[in-house]
This record gives structure tokens, sequence and C-alpha cells, in this order.
């Protein structure tokens, strides 16, 4: 007889089915939490409820780009809100009526000022940009390996906030951006969140995805038997950086304002925060991580303003959400550093489990 498998060990694929359509049936597993909590809340959750779960909805986004980078390379990134940053500001610049330009930018060059695109056009347009960006910035990222790439990530990230907060005729500096119309809701959200989801597990399965996780492990080896880690980190980059971008235009076209200090550290380490929580391997750990943090922070910040706890008025703790932060960051590394999902997805321990039950 066999010896049965570890409950850690992958299950083995199914071969009757064509590996693309696993990997996108495997990504909708992994999916149908985030759009079964999203359609819960549009049908119970009061507005203002809708407006929290739309942020969570954006951060998912960003956790699952920064994934297809982060999580398949093992390449530390902070550099993912730069792409944030760029695609809601140029949906904002040109989508924004005339009439809020000559408020916000009336001075942008180009003639920026003048132009307004339809929201689609805009947002494609928008995408192009952030795409072309990543081309650039990908040719030196891919060719770089730890600390060396991370710091150049966490360059890109500074610089592109200096350009935000300086470039004020075209950005509008540390004031906020503002007349974008708003012309999505949170059912948008949840399709957006599901698309990156699918598209983040096709690439983790896809040849390249595996190549590039085994070039993480070993690079030296990875590169003996002729694998290409320069060109496959590269592809990484550029998705991992579109994903993020759809997460900015998302912001901008449901907040109807934009500023630079929404793309900077903060969401860098939550959205870090989320990866490591949940882990950074697999997309499901992106969804597990986003969703546990999301839920907990706001449970956090009601504490913050000093809330009242079975009759017992707490004292304001300013600062507490940041603090537990740089914990779930410093304990995830030290004591999981895998995540809580470890290396498997949400449909190979739903197999694993199915397995087991028939076995018993």
């Amino acid at each position: 007889m066999a010896p049965a498998q570890s409950p850690a060990a992958p299950m083995p694929a199914d071969r009757s089915m064509p590996p693309l359509l696993r990997s996108i049936l495997g990504g909708l597993v992994v999916a149908i939490p985030v759009v079964v909590i999203g359609v819960l809340i549009l049908w119970l959750a009061p507005p203002y409820q809708v407006r929290i779960a739309f942020a969570g909805y954006v951060n998912l986004v960003i956790v699952v780009g920064l994934q297809i980078f982060m999580g398949n390379a093992n390449i530390g990134n902070f550099g993912h809100s730069a792409f944030v940053g760029v695609g809601a500001y140029f949906v904002a610049i040109l989508a924004t009526p005339l009439a809020a330009k000559k408020l916000s930018i009336p001075n942008a060059p180009f003639g920026l000022s003048q132009v307004v695109l339809d929201p689609i056009v805009a947002a494609v347009v928008a995408l192009g940009i952030v795409g072309v960006l990543a081309l650039l910035t990908g040719f030196i990222i891919a060719r770089l390996s730890g600390i060396a790439a991370s710091i150049v990530t966490l360059s890109l990230l500074i610089i592109s906030h200096g350009v935000f907060i300086n470039y004020t005729d075209l950005f509008k500096g540390a004031q906020a951006f503002f007349g974008i119309p708003v012309v999505i809701g949170l059912p948008t959200a949840i399709a957006v969140a599901v698309a990156a989801i699918v598209v983040a597990r096709v690439f983790r399965d896809s040849q390249d995805g595996v190549q590039l996780r085994a070039s993480a492990d070993d690079v030296l080896a990875a590169r003996t038997f002729g694998v290409n880690v320069v060109k496959l980190r590269f592809k990484a980059w550029v998705l991992s950086a579109l994903v993020c971008g759809a997460a900015g235009i998302m912001y901008a076209y449901f907040m109807g304002a934009v500023i630079a200090r929404a793309f900077f550290f903060q969401q860098v380490f939550l959205t870090l925060a989320m990866l490591i929580l949940g882990g950074m391997r697999t997309v499901s750990g992106a969804v597990v991580g986003c969703a546990i943090l999301s839920i907990g922070l706001e449970a956090i910040r009601s504490l913050e303003s000093g809330a009242t706890v079975m009759g017992v008025k707490l004292p304001e703790m300013l600062g507490l959400s940041g603090l537990s932060l740089g914990a779930v960051i410093v304990l995830g590394m030290a004591f999981r550093p895998n995540g809580i999902m470890g290396r498997l997805e949400l449909d190979e321990l739903a197999a694993g489990w199915l397995r087991r039950l028939r076995r018993s």
C-alpha cells in the first residue's frame, strides 16, 4: 500500500483537465469567499460599511498584484504603491471634467488641462502608462536580487512620491486632486478582485510561474537548467504593476479624489503585512491575509479612539494600528515565515481534505 501523503504536500494535479482551465477554476475557488462577502455587504451593510469594504477590495487587488512578483520571485518589493498612485493620478488627469481641472490643474503641461476622456478610455490609457513605466523599471529590477532589488523598489516608491508632491502643475502636490467622476461601486470592485485573483493564479501555475518560484529557491541551479531568470522576473514585475495600477484606477473612480500620501509608506506596510500574514507563496495567502487584517484593523481603530468594552471606558490608544502592523510583520516572519496558507492554495487544501475523507 502506498504511504499516505503528508497534509502539507500539494495534491497531484488532475491530468484529465487542461492546465489553463484547472488554474482558472482554482482561482475561482479562491475567489468564492471574496464574492460571498461582497454580496452580503451589498445586501446587509449600511453605506459607510460599503465604503470601508471598497477600500478592503482595493487593498486586496494591491496585495494580489504584490504576490505576483514578490511571492513568485521571493524578492521584497516596496515599490508597488508607486504603480497604484500612477494609475489613480492619470485617470484623474484624463477623466476629470474641465470645470474641475480649472481649479485643480489649470497649468497642466501638454494641454492636459483641456483634455477630457471617457472614463473607460482614460482607464485604458492610464493602465498603458503604468505598463510603460513597469517596462522601463523592470529592465533594472529583473537583473537584481536580494537586498539590492528591495532597495531599488524602495527608491522607486520615494521617487514617485517626490514627483507627486513636487510636480504641482500636474499632480497638485500635497493637496487632494478632486473632481474625478465617481463611476464605479462595490460590484465593480468585486469583479476586478476576482479577475486579479484568476490572473495571479494562472501565472502562478504557468510554466513561467513554476520556473520563477524554482529560481527563487536556488537561482544558480535554475540557471544551470537553462531557466532565464531575468526574463521571468521581468514578466512578473510588469504583470504585478498592471494589477496594482488597476487598483489605483478603482480607488480614483470610487473616491472621486486622490492624494499623494495615500500611496506612500502606510499603504506599502499595510499591504506587505497582509501578504506576509496570509503567505506570499500563494494567491490564497494574499486573500486570507487581506481579509484577516482588514477586519482586525477596523476593530483596532475602534479601540484607538477609546472604546467602551463591557462597561469599561478604555483610554485613547493612538498609533495602535501602526503598532499592530509592525507586530504582524515581525512575528509573522519570525514564527510563520510561510504565512497562514503556507505553500498550498485553498482548492488544494480542500482537495486534500476530501481525499482524506474518502479514505477514512
